[in-house]
């Protein structure tokens, strides 16, 4: 934010493009349909919270460490108390406030839900007491085995009224979601409190009555908010496998196992083999920090630098918004850490831009929608995806980012080529020069793409991630005070506030995705699927790689990149391991496909998005999307067949590898636009993909075969355009 004398001193310099921009980031902040414009009074309390929740994972991560399950369920608990005061139940309510004050089911509804949670609540005030005041001079066991029941009780009866009556005054926090708030803060009080306890005792026979319940309710509460948050597909998922842990004994083939009591099973998910295990560790600091990071970027308006200095170089050019997208959106979409997320954070302006000059609705939702995915598998952060594969593996987080640097190259060299082309098919024009930003003005102002060089120096230096992420903040605080834009407390309070807000999603997720991880860890279904993988595939690691690609996007379908890698690193990758691919390889193949399934019809979260803000089709969306995105789909083919594209060899075989690989994607995307050296026949789009294809395994056979396949193509074209002549 500005001060109206910086504004006034800088408005002549604005051009459209800047406006629109300055525009953008204020209207693009991340906003579920059913999240509550609070104002006055209100709107400072939440925010102040806000700010308390980023402040205290900034302080812990840098100055005074916690221990680690106390941290992850801090994380997780203020995650909940947030959620379910920010975001209401529906995104519209369909009984009248004063009808709900009426009836009186939704009275006794709401009375049974604040009975059992503020009994919950006490009775663990009561332990707490006993235990740190008197020092256990009273038997706790009474709140322990008491207190539980009426929790959880309570808790399901605010969830249903929140169903039935939803609130319809958005400006007020819903009686509901203020108990389901306290009762997030009793369970995670009860389990951090017994946390050294509970390491002990989890999933075994001496778990305690109160571990179950509070962990019950912890879950109840994880699934609500991801609902609110993140939509069915996840929840489906979720309780699917729940109930698998129960009914496992009922279950043929594979699936059968020997059952877990309800104790057994909800006092081990909340541990560190479930809900707390990698998604929430990487959530609690790397995803949380660098999506701070990203706040900071856009209250600065640093961020905005980097989309006018894309719009200043390509935006005169052929289709030169869309070039602009791409560039913009990889790289916020690096930092954002959701493609969703990112598609309305950068499409709010790139794609009117993109309709400006030509494109259809349907092709800009498209466009941006494949480049903010991109952004997931773009180093050095990946959306928190390196963090998490580190996490997973044990492989070196600077040899991830190392290994994913020309995959990711090629795909927005892919999407460009997909671009281009479709603008020089179209005989699109780039914006006029007078409404662009001026390019000699954005060179003066370089030293703000100094956060990005801080980040990425500390990285390649060897300082920790979080090291990194903390300095590239600091200094995106101290760039901004060479800007009208300077970050002041009131700037810093946003920033603050708005990096909490846009983790919740992110939070909410990583727990459920826990949820399905413990099920994997406690029930042993991982292993015996990889056996079947094993199985099915007859020792052939081609087809156990498809079998991959397929699990990888189904479970993706509707799912955020963090938590469909996770799942299905857990469930798919230790096959494939096992049949001698390259823990590396198997790793990055299946992160490539879970990013590529937000661009995957039928259910494509970013598609969705970008259709939004288009006004286009949702499936013709994802459709155009999927074309858009196709190299990605092959990309992780052509790594599998050749290890020097993630760096694995001579510098003669990497090169080699690089270069036939962008002459092979650009063949494709010839094929896919149907334009190469003009309009290009369907034989002609046949021959390019068989060439393109062709140059997948790295070969210098297949490479021929690919080029000579192109030359035919080229002069086939040629005589065509002569004879039409």
């Amino acid at each position: 934010m500005s001060h109206p004398s910086d504004t006034d001193h800088t408005s002549d310099d604005l051009s459209m493009i800047e406006q629109e921009t300055a525009r953008a980031n204020v209207d693009a902040e991340p906003l579920a349909g059913n999240q509550r414009d609070f104002s006055g009074t209100r709107h400072w309390v939440i925010a102040a919270a806000c700010v308390a929740y980023s402040v205290f994972h900034l302080l812990v991560m840098n100055v005074y460490p916690l221990e680690t399950w106390a941290y992850r369920l801090s994380h997780v608990g203020g995650g909940l108390i947030l959620g379910f005061l920010l975001f209401g139940s529906t995104a519209m309510t369909l009984t009248p406030p004063e009808a709900q004050r009426r009836n009186p089911l939704g009275l006794a509804m709401l009375a049974l839900a604040a009975a059992g949670i503020l009994y919950g609540l006490i009775g663990v005030t009561a332990v707490w007491i006993n235990g740190t005041v008197m020092g256990e001079m009273l038997p706790p066991a009474w709140a322990m085995s008491s207190f539980g029941i009426p929790l959880t009780l309570g808790t399901a009866a605010a969830i249903l009224h929140s169903w039935v009556f939803p609130q319809g005054d958005r400006t007020r926090f819903a009686p509901a979601d203020v108990l389901l708030a306290l009762a997030a803060l009793t369970a995670t009080a009860y389990l951090i409190f017994f946390s050294r306890q509970l390491q002990l005792r989890a999933g075994m026979p001496m778990a305690l009555p109160g571990d179950m319940w509070s962990a019950v309710t912890g879950v109840l509460l994880i699934i609500e908010l991801t609902r609110r948050l993140a939509g069915m597909a996840l929840v489906i998922i979720a309780s699917i496998f729940v109930a698998y842990a129960f009914l496992g004994p009922w279950l043929p083939g594979i699936f059968e196992h020997r059952g877990y009591d309800a104790k057994r099973f909800f006092s081990y998910i909340f541990t560190d083999n479930g809900i707390l295990s990698a998604p929430i560790a990487i959530s609690s600091t790397y995803i949380i920090l660098f999506v701070i990071f990203a706040a900071f970027l856009q209250t600065t308006r640093v961020g905005e630098y980097f989309v006018n200095l894309a719009f200043a170089a390509a935006g005169h050019r052929r289709g030169g918004p869309a070039k602009v997208a791409i560039f913009a959106s990889g790289l916020m979409g690096m930092i954002n850490g959701t493609s969703a997320g990112n598609v309305v954070a950068t499409g709010s302006l790139t794609i009117p831009m993109m309709k400006k000059v030509g494109y259809r609705p349907q092709t800009a939702a498209s466009v941006e929608a494949a480049a903010s995915t991109g952004g997931q598998i773009m180093p050095p952060i990946m959306g928190a995806g390196a963090f998490i594969m580190a996490e997973i593996t044990g492989i070196a987080y600077m040899d991830i980012v190392a290994a994913a640097i020309i995959p990711a190259a090629l795909y927005f060299i892919s999407v460009y080529f997909m671009v281009d082309l479709a603008a020089l098919k179209a005989d699109m024009k780039g914006l006029p020069r007078d409404q662009l930003p001026k390019l000699g003005v954005l060179t003066r102002q370089i030293y703000l793409l100094t956060p990005i060089v801080v980040l990425i120096y500390a990285l390649f230096a060897g300082y920790s991630v979080i090291r990194c992420g903390t300095l590239a903040m600091i200094t995106a605080a101290v760039v901004s005070w060479l800007t009208p834009h300077r970050m002041g407390p009131k700037q810093l309070f946003h920033a603050l506030d708005s990096g909490a807000r846009m983790v919740l999603q992110l939070v909410a997720v990583c727990a459920t995705a826990g949820i399905i991880v413990g099920v994997i860890a406690l029930t042993g279904i991982g292993s015996r699927f990889s056996t079947v993988l094993l199985a099915l595939a007859d020792q052939s690691q081609i087809l156990a790689l498809f079998f991959a690609m397929v699990v990888s996007i189904v479970l993706g379908m509707g799912m955020p990149t963090t938590a469909a890698y996770a799942v299905a690193a857990s469930v798919i990758a230790p096959g494939v391991v096992n049949l001698g691919v390259e823990p590396l390889i198997a790793h990055l193949f299946i992160f490539y496909f879970a990013v590529m399934s937000a661009i995957t019809p039928p259910v494509a979260l970013a598609s969705y998005a970008g259709s939004a803000l288009a006004g286009s089709d949702p499936v013709k969306t994802s459709v155009e999307s999927f074309r858009i995105g196709l190299a990605a789909f092959v990309v992780p083919y052509m790594f599998f067949f050749s290890p020097a594209m993630l760096l694995q060899g001579s510098w003669f075989e990497i090169a080699h590898i690089a270069a036939t690989a962008v002459v092979g994607v650009y063949l494709l995307s010839c094929a896919v636009q149907g334009w190469f050296v003009g309009r290009a026949g369907a034989a002609v789009r046949v021959a390019l993909a068989i060439g393109g294809l062709s140059m997948i395994a790295g070969g210098w056979l297949t490479d021929g075969i690919g080029l000579g396949v192109a030359a035919l193509a080229f002069f086939w074209q040629k005589h065509a355009a002569g004879q039409a002549a």
